[in-house]
């Protein structure tokens, strides 16, 4: 049987370890971001079936033809993270979004939209660069220096194509607005960087002192 495998985030553990999602095979996944397209091809492989949807033109494009390429079906949907009249509610068995929420100011609205079309009791797994680690400026050495409020409304610079401006979302907020929305935590991770290995590209000193990603699972209750 073959493995569910992509990162949540730079220099973690993956599906593999913290298994949020579970067996893929027949369900249909939503994926909200096309920001890891090693997710997407992980779950159309693992016989998924996949629905994604991205607001970014250029990252759709750049999706479909690796999927095309790696000869597995996907369903793209170039439209707001949010807008998801096109799916029947209680029609997705799972949800996924590895760091794109990140791009969205209001979460509410997302949340409220993923729990009509989730079926009963399904999860939603996402990842969000960690709020803390947007305290601290990243180049400053080590230790690193705090550069930003905890609680900062203003935006950061986007670091994914097509993006402008990137929104820090705090625990409290995150919690909030998953309860709001009638979900249920029952997973909150603060991955460890993985040791050994080739760092990758998103590596920064400051990452082995605070945690860069938060990693979360909510389930659906009610209806």
């Amino acid at each position: 049987m073959s493995i569910t495998e992509f990162e949540y985030g730079p220099d973690i553990p993956g599906e593999t370890e913290l298994r949020l999602l579970g067996p893929v095979a027949g369900k249909r996944v939503l994926v909200l971001g096309c920001r890891r397209t090693d997710a997407i091809l992980s779950l159309a492989r693992n016989e998924a079936k996949v629905i994604v949807v991205d607001h970014v033109a250029r990252r759709v494009d750049k999706a479909r033809e690796a999927c095309e390429k790696a000869e597995v079906r996907v369903e793209f949907h170039r439209t707001d993270l949010a807008d998801l009249a096109f799916l029947r509610g209680d029609s997705i068995d799972a949800t996924l979004s590895v760091s794109a929420l990140a791009e969205v100011e209001d979460l509410n609205r997302v949340f409220r939209q993923v729990h009509r079309v989730l079926g009963a009791n399904a999860p939603l797994a996402l990842s969000l660069p960690h709020p803390a680690f947007a305290c601290l400026d990243p180049d400053s050495g080590e230790p690193p220096r705090l550069a930003r409020r905890y609680a900062a409304a203003e935006p950061l610079p986007g670091r994914a194509e097509g993006v402008e401006a990137e929104y820090s979302h705090t625990i409290g907020g995150l919690f909030t607005s998953l309860t709001r929305a009638k979900f249920r935590l029952d997973t909150f991770l603060e991955p460890e960087p993985v040791t050994g290995g080739t760092r990758s590209t998103h590596w920064a000193a400051a990452m082995a002192w605070m945690p860069a990603t938060l990693v979360l699972r909510a389930r659906k209750e009610g209806s």
